[in-house]
């Protein structure tokens, strides 16, 4: 069957309906890559085996991300008439019992996490509303609509949620100026980390001299903490895939190539299984909805390269090159992959577009903040509660984010500092916590909006090991073709490496910090430009824990080995032995109910008697 005509399109958004509000039990496990690394899979299985155990008849199904990854795995139960009910931090007991008492008629309040109540539906007693729920209260999704929420592999469910319909009006009603006119209106900016608008991305690629032309895909997510892309790809493929299509016939491309990271097996996966159905469909190939704008998107692998997220990189290693950064001018939109105009976005700008057109670029430019539309993405992550994928509106506060909906430090620790924009990012002390989070609040403070990686930090980080652990991971990851940033990095880490060994001079910070300042100023790509960033804002907010490191020989957060001493405090051990069975070097030795004895000259610094001593007794100096 081929879908040319709006008719066809609602036909099969009935039958997504049908599957999504089934008339019997529909009960969607979250298998994206978050829940069944957590045991997802077990649950569905489990769920599959007491329904036909207890003769259930329900559609139990897979779905993407619902959000919460601290309380993977997580699934929801839907009943004729009343409203999805979801539960978490599901085991196979919990399971059958869940299970059990749908069997039974009835929905468990007691296991419930929340409820989703949709359309006038009552709230579940005994059950809160989502809108209760912290974690989900201050979030509005937009590039996450679907995901949690459709079975990713289903394409009558995206067309159920409105998919589809975007490209279909976009062919229909509207010109290649105009669908550019609307993204120029809605302020959308990349949502990959420069944060250029994408608009007028889209112009200066229109406009560039070419009868061949492309437009790519950006999902090499390489950022330590960051999962924003995959759960998009493994939860919504389909939206991406449609703002692609709509972005070539903006453009007058023909062509698409989506290059994801090979370690995302099940995006790939999700990836294939959605270009395939809407080839299958007419929605991707000859003459999309009989308009003949021929489009089709293929799927390219990368290798991991964390320099490849750089868009001429990442060109390059589309063409079959190695993954270096060119020089620029020329940009990609007037000449990029084989020399074409090409078109590059990421996941998260893509599945904005179709809402963008389907519901106006004025609507979209009501949310958010004057240089900042929209919503972003951020994956939350680190010493906080509640870690998971959040979706807020432009100008909400870190303060909102990592308390509200982060329900604050763990075991209620003094908050540090956030690092924002993954490894290149800033780290921003407590003193910004109140400070509205766009592209252009965020670049004041020496940190950027990245493609939305988030790391918490509490006391118990000490800033300079925090800079010296991403620039070791970003002089793994340069490239080292400009001398810049292949010599920078290494000097600045060379560095860091002494003051964390306590071997450094006052000398070596006047160093350090001229030696960020060139890199930056002087590589060739992005990923130069801003590797110095962890150094520049923790010397700029942290400047005391450098002092402590070089001056005094200390570092206050107990964490640099070289400047920390490990003791045994006799008078509070009770001599359980668990510090002795963690020991790999011998260095606690005695019996259980006997005195211990402690060896400073076998203790290697690593920290595993201190997280298992109850009382206390072992000490950090």
């Amino acid at each position: 069957m081929r879908i040319d005509t709006v008719a066809a399109l609602e036909a099969l958004a009935k039958d997504g309906k049908a599957s999504i509000r089934p008339p019997r039990v529909r009960i969607a496990v979250g298998t994206a890559s978050c829940g069944s690394a957590t045991g997802a899979r077990n649950v569905l299985a489990v769920a599959r085996e007491e329904a036909a155990r207890l003769g259930l008849e329900a559609d139990i199904r897979e779905t993407g991300c619902i959000g919460c990854c601290q309380m993977e795995p997580m699934m929801d139960v839907l009943r004729p008439g009343e409203p999805r009910v979801l539960f978490a931090s599901l085991n196979r007991l919990k399971t059958r019992q869940i299970i059990g008492a749908v069997a039974a008629g009835a929905v468990p309040a007691e296991l419930a996490f929340c409820c989703v109540p949709v359309d006038g539906e009552p709230a579940l007693p005994g059950v809160p509303h989502i809108g209760e729920i912290p974690f989900y209260s201050k979030q509005r999704k937009i590039a996450l609509r679907n995901c949690g929420l459709i079975d990713p592999d289903s394409l009558a469910e995206y067309v159920a949620r409105g998919g589809y319909r975007s490209l279909w009006r976009a062919l229909a009603e509207m010109s290649p100026e105009s669908l550019i006119v609307e993204i120029e209106k809605s302020g959308l900016r990349g949502r990959g980390g420069a944060g250029f608008p994408t608009g007028r991305k889209w112009r200066l690629c229109r406009n560039a001299a070419g009868i061949e032309k492309f437009v790519v895909c950006n999902a090499d997510e390489g950022d330590p903490g960051a999962y924003m892309d995959r759960a998009v790809l493994e939860g919504d493929p389909h939206s991406v895939i449609e703002g692609m299509a709509i972005g070539a016939f903006a453009i007058g491309a023909n062509a698409g190539y989506i290059y994801v990271r090979e370690e995302y097996p099940l995006a790939i996966a999700k990836l294939q299984r959605a270009i395939a159905d809407a080839r299958a469909l007419g929605l991707l190939g000859k003459s999309i909805f009989g308009s003949g704008l021929n489009f089709n998107i293929h799927l390219s692998r990368g290798g991991g390269a964390f320099v490849c997220g750089e868009e001429t990189s990442l060109l390059r290693s589309i063409e079959g090159k190695m993954g270096e950064p060119d020089q620029r001018p020329p940009f990609p939109a007037q000449q990029g992959l084989w020399d074409r105009p090409t078109n590059v976005n990421n996941v998260e700008t893509w599945a904005n577009v179709p809402e963008i057109v389907g519901r106006g670029g004025d609507w979209y430019a009501s949310i958010g903040t004057k240089g900042s539309r929209g919503t972003k993405v951020f994956s939350l992550v680190g010493k906080v509660k509640n870690t998971g994928l959040v979706e807020v509106p432009m100008g909400l506060t870190l303060r909102e984010i990592v308390f509200d909906i982060g329900g604050g430090i763990l075991d209620d620790r003094r908050f540090k500092a956030v690092q924002t924009g993954g490894p290149s990012g800033g780290c921003i002390p407590e003193q910004f916590l109140d400070l509205p989070i766009d592209y252009d609040e965020l670049n004041r403070t020496g940190s950027i909006m990245g493609s939305g990686g988030m790391i918490v930090m509490d006391e118990g980080n000490c800033m300079v090991d925090v800079a010296r652990y991403f620039l070791d991971f970003l002089k793994e990851e340069s490239c080292g073709k400009c001398v810049p940033c292949r010599e920078g990095i290494d000097q600045m880490l060379e560095i860091l490496n002494r003051i964390c060994g306590g071997e450094a001079s006052p000398q070596d910070l006047v160093l350090l910090e001229e030696l960020a300042t060139t890199t930056a100023d002087f590589s060739l790509c992005g990923l130069g430009g801003t590797a110095p960033n962890p150094v520049l804002t923790t010397l700029r907010y942290f400047r005391d824990e450098y002092d402590a490191h070089i001056l005094r020989r200390r570092c206050p957060a107990h964490v640099c080995r070289a400047l920390i001493e490990y003791s045994l405090d006799l008078a509070l051990c009770d001599d359980c032995g668990a510090c002795m069975k963690v020991c790999a070097t011998g260095a606690i030795e005695g019996e259980k109910k006997r005195p211990h004895t402690f060896h400073k000259d076998k203790c290697i610094k690593c920290g595993a008697c201190l997280e298992v001593c109850k009382p206390g007794a072992i000490k950090v100096e």
